[in-house]
């Protein structure tokens, strides 16, 4: 078992309270479907409740990414 408080460049660091904050909040806007369970506002004429969630897709790519950046390191080579 590895006890090196200091891990080499390339090792991933975990999770710390913003990253689980960051990825719980797509969960949370999705999820919580009695808070957007709705028809108004339309958009394009589409109800709220679909675009809602259609928005949230590329919205929670964006979510991960930013944890990504924050947790892995620039010169891991992934």
């Amino acid at each position: 078992m590895n006890s090196n408080p200091n891990p080499g460049p390339g090792a991933v660091r975990k999770l710390g309270p913003w990253q689980m904050l960051l990825l719980a909040v797509p969960c949370v806007a999705v999820l919580a479907v009695p808070w957007y369970n709705t028809l108004e506002p339309r958009l394009f004429g589409i109800p709220f409740f679909y675009w809602w969630q259609l928005l949230w897709v590329p919205l929670s790519g964006v979510f991960l990414a930013i944890v990504y950046k924050m947790v892995v390191p620039a010169d891991s080579g992934d």
